[in-house]
């Protein structure tokens, strides 16, 4: 028998608990592939007495976690704290340079500090490995820094945040206002009591951060992301969207471009057929498209006690077997700089909605506006919904018309231009809803 692996685990909610069960329940299996023990050295956390899924009672327990870092008796300084900066971001610089190895799940530390943190782990020769930071159970950081290392990926997009995407299913299969299922979302515990983090867009963009430096060989951007949440999607959207043969979904897209990378987090209209249009709930869906293996596509479980605990043993297990990569595939010091491509030159077809005047000319106005920019309409059409005019949610006074525009191939650019002079016109009544046409 090898020596054991010590750990130490800072962080004990629900990920932090999970793989204290995954250990207790797994241990010799462990030993067994790996003739070799895991043991927890020691625990942190910043409530000693709070009931927890999980027994800590037996484990040497330290009130600081950069104390705990580097403790002498352990190899592996295992960070659930979360948080971009304060005591996860200190007490991992310290692991390094006590010469640890770390393992994370801290999305965003990674995406604001990926990049330091990777040197600092490569100078001091340790493993920093994350996978449980994207995509809770799937192996997507492994499979693009071993298994498709021999590809130029060319675009990378997903699914990354389930509150969202349960927000959206249930919209669509529900027929209900957002208002009404993030509460539920709330009261389920699938949201925060402030959900800004999930609903903006954010917890997808620190995802997509991380995701964009592995695909592309390039330093991280988190900055250079555009980013938009579902806050602004109303049952009419979603209804429209079913009749046009679209779904909504909350995506993150990274794509190289001749001019740069692009990074974007949007909601998005998908054609039902596509694989990715089916994933539903709070389940998450990472797709890459590579220049040999073609479109690889995974799916699975984003979050949640077992399905993130997974991804932290993956790692840990690794560790164990003495295998190691660079943090971010390449050197970091190898990394490209990240040359932003300019976001409104993204082409593509777009959905449009307006609140407009119902008056005479109005309908001319508009199509002579999104004419004048070159932009082709597929369809123009006055929509209300399911339930005719008078129905609540089309949200409109009776001197206001919902009207739909569907545009064939364009850039955002002109899209702006053109609803610029729309509304300088006064022929609409507040901010036009956009939503990109994705045809994956």
């Amino acid at each position: 028998m090898n020596k054991p692996l010590n750990i130490g685990i800072a962080g004990l909610g629900t990920v932090g608990c999970g793989l204290l069960t995954l250990l207790q329940q797994n241990s010799k299996k462990f030993e067994s592939i790996l003739n070799r023990s895991i043991n927890v050295t020691g625990v942190s956390a910043r409530d000693r007495g709070k009931a927890r899924a999980a027994d800590v009672s037996g484990f040497e327990w330290f009130e600081d976690a950069a104390e705990l870092a580097v403790h002498p008796d352990i190899d592996v300084f295992v960070e659930l704290i979360g948080g971009e900066d304060g005591i996860a971001r200190q007490a991992v610089e310290k692991a390094f340079r006590a010469g640890k190895h770390v393992v994370s799940a801290n999305k965003a530390m990674l995406a604001l500090h990926g990049l330091e943190l990777a040197a600092l782990a490569e100078e001091h020769k340790k493993a920093l490995n994350f996978e449980a930071a994207i995509a809770g159970g799937i192996p997507i950081v492994k499979t693009l820094r071993e298994t498709l290392i021999g590809n130029e990926v060319k675009k990378i997009y997903g699914i990354m945040n389930g509150t969202c995407n349960y927000i959206l299913t249930k919209m669509e299969n529900e027929g209900r206002s957002y208002d009404d299922v993030l509460k539920e979302a709330q009261d389920a515990g699938y949201a925060e009591a402030d959900p800004t983090f999930d609903v903006g867009g954010h917890d997808t963009a620190h995802k997509l951060a991380v995701l964009t430096s592995l695909a592309f060989g390039v330093e991280m951007s988190f900055d250079s992301i555009y980013l938009e949440g579902i806050q602004s999607i109303r049952p009419q959207d979603i209804e429209a969207a079913d009749a046009l043969g679209y779904r909504i979904k909350l995506l993150g897209v990274s794509t190289r471009t001749e001019s740069g990378i692009e990074q974007r987090v949007h909601p998005t209209m998908i054609p039902k057929h596509a694989t990715i249009a089916q994933v539903d709930g709070v389940t998450n869906c990472v797709a890459v498209e590579g220049d040999f293996v073609g479109d690889v596509m995974l799916t699975g479980p984003g979050a949640g006690a077992g399905a993130t605990a997974s991804s932290v043993m993956s790692d840990i297990v690794d560790i164990a077997r003495d295998i190691s990569f660079p943090p971010l595939a390449f050197h970091a010091s190898d990394l490209q700089p990240y040359v932003r491509a300019k976001m409104r030159a993204h082409e593509g077809s777009y959905y449009i909605r307006l609140a407009v005047h119902d008056r005479p000319g109005a309908f001319a106005s508009i199509a002579s506006r999104m004419a004048e920019q070159n932009i082709s309409l597929e369809s123009i059409v006055q929509h209300w919904p399911k339930g005719g005019k008078d129905k609540e949610e089309t949200q409109e006074p009776p001197e206001l018309m919902p009207v739909i525009l569907v545009t064939h191939q364009t850039n955002e650019a002109a899209i702006r231009r053109a609803l610029d002079a729309i509304e300088a016109d006064g022929q609409i009544v507040g901010p036009a809803q956009m939503i990109r046409i994705e045809n994956l």
